[in-house]
């Protein structure tokens, strides 16, 4: 045995989806066998979902996804398989990921550097796991800890293969340089690593640097998809060996279940151990494990592709993870379409167009039976998808003027939303003269320009709030991070909704973007 197929699975799991979740794992373990793999990985806490939050502390959650675990097992047979849950030990919860191997569970390697920065927040949830330590489950026995697995037999060989999860891989002093030391030849990284412009460039980087150093091969996997709650992941599956990229999955895709795979040379990840001159080796570390009996099948080599690592403009990055972000939401959220104040101007344009994006990436990447299971039968018939998705309102004062309206009403007609026009001049008034009977005044735009300008953008929110809410809906908000950096933004009027899809996107950037969406 001197060549394995590894192979990395992003999915789009949903927390506590305790039967999809499953599913899921069970049908790109099939995919991985069909393609000949025999070392799988798969994402961070992929059977639980890794957006549980608080659910996490509730011991219920761990001993279910135990139980999944061991419904699993069975179908990990001929195949190393590297699945993530959490397991409370000793009072502690930690963020583990299990080895299965020829359909038994082997031991399992716990998280020890907690990701708790940006929108991560697992120190809240998790304990780290201490360097060195190896314990055992409370359930079963097995091994747990900084722990690396020694696997075959006299007749193929043996291939000792480590973790990382996730952050272990981004800090300074990672577990792979303690592998590396031990002799490993693969490390299985599970990640849930969110979306972010340029991070898969950073990815590529430290995975090829750290396969190159540590002298091995290595397996990234991610989620893909809005998992829970605003985040974005997307996928981009890894495989490196020895600095040289193997493989590179698809990105910010629509499909549940993927699996990237390529074959690793274990006599060039073992030439590169024996001529790093300057890497220390320590034969004796971990001698005390049990070998684990396994039969490596013959793989056959395979030639590289040299079309790899093309990477995505910052434009499709932000239309494709715009897009998958709103479509997992909608379905997850059991919502029924969206809804727009579309005003005229480039910010609610550029929502609306987001969100007809999404159906249209949607309908061609899985197709139209794929789109209306995941998302019901509340689309209707196929020539109504697009204006039962989105609807489009919008709302005129006396100083609104025809060049906005118009474009508006030209915005919704290209995106066949359903389009409403409303007059909202009688309820400022209404606003207006209550205030200044109360302050015994009349207002005037000398005086009272912000306040003024003001009570137009906030009576919009009550009608399309309510108009969200009788159609099931989401009410998309409209404000982008120039506005609200500098206080331009009327809090609840462009800010109003239960969704911000350019809340992180400059003024700037959005303009460049409509430019690229009208040229190009």
């Amino acid at each position: 045995m001197n060549r394995i197929r590894v192979g990395a699975a992003a999915l789009n799991q949903t927390p506590l989806d305790w039967t999809g979740n499953r599913n899921r794992i069970a049908q790109a373990i099939k995919m991985a066998r069909d393609e000949g793999v025999t070392v799988l990985g798969f994402p961070e806490l992929a059977i639980t979902g890794y957006g549980c939050e608080d659910a996490f502390l509730s011991i219920g959650v761990a001993d279910r996804a135990w139980d999944v675990l061991e419904s699993l097992q069975s179908e990990t047979k001929g195949m190393v398989v590297v699945i993530g849950l959490p397991v409370f030990l000793r009072g502690g919860l930690f963020n583990a990921a299990a080895m299965l191997v020829d359909g038994e569970l082997q031991g399992l390697v716990a998280k020890q550097n907690l990701a708790g920065d940006g929108l991560h927040y697992e120190p809240r949830w998790f304990k780290p796991w201490p360097a060195g330590k190896i314990g055992k489950t409370e359930r079963g026995g097995y091994p747990i800890g900084d722990l690396m697995f020694e696997i075959g037999d006299s007749k193929s060989g043996c291939v000792r293969i480590g973790l990382e999860i996730c952050e272990d891989a981004w800090v300074p002093d990672p577990p792979g340089i303690k592998l590396a030391r031990e002799g490993v030849d693969i490390i299985v990284n599970p990640s849930a690593s969110h979306f972010a412009f340029g991070k898969q460039a950073t990815r590529k980087g430290f995975i090829l640097d750290n396969s190159r150093a540590f002298c091995c091969g290595y397996v990234y996997a991610n989620l893909v998809g809005n998992e829970a709650g605003r985040a974005i992941y997307d996928g981009g599956c890894i495989l490196a060996s020895g600095g040289q990229l193997h493989a590179e999955g698809p990105r910010l895709k629509f499909d549940e279940v993927h699996v990237t795979s390529a074959v690793f040379d274990l006599r060039q990840i073992r030439t590169l151990q024996a001529r790093m001159v300057s890497r220390d080796v320590d034969p004796e570390s971990h001698r005390d494990l049990p070998f684990i009996p396994f039969e490596w099948p013959e793989t056959e080599p395979e030639l590289p592709n040299p079309a790899l690592g093309a990477p995505l403009s910052k434009e499709i990055e932000f239309t494709r993870a715009v897009a998958l972000g709103l479509f997992d939401y909608l379905r997850k959220s059991h919502s029924r379409g969206f809804v727009v104040s579309l005003s005229g101007g480039a910010d609610s344009g550029a929502v609306a167009c987001l969100v007809h994006l999404m159906l249209r990436i949607a309908r061609e990447e899985i197709g139209d039976s794929e789109v209306k299971r995941r998302l019901g039968d509340w689309l209707g018939k196929k020539d109504r998808w697009e204006s039962n998705l989105l609807t489009c309102v919008y709302q005129a004062t006396r100083n609104s003027g025809e060049v906005t309206r118009n474009a508006a009403r030209e915005v919704a007609s290209a995106l066949n939303a359903d389009f409403h026009e409303w007059d909202i001049e009688e309820l400022v008034e209404g606003y207006s003269s209550r205030i200044a009977q109360s302050i015994e005044r009349d207002l005037s735009w000398e005086k009272d320009d912000i306040a003024l300008q003001n009570i137009q953008a906030r009576v919009r929110s009550p009608g399309i709030w309510m108009l969200t809410n009788v159609k099931g809906a989401l009410l998309l908000s409209t404000s982008n991070r120039s506005e609200a950096a500098v206080g331009y933004a009327t809090m609840d009027g462009d800010t109003s909704g239960g969704l911000s899809p350019i809340a992180g996107i400059d003024k700037a950037f959005l303009r460049n973007w409509l430019h690229w969406l009208e040229t190009e």
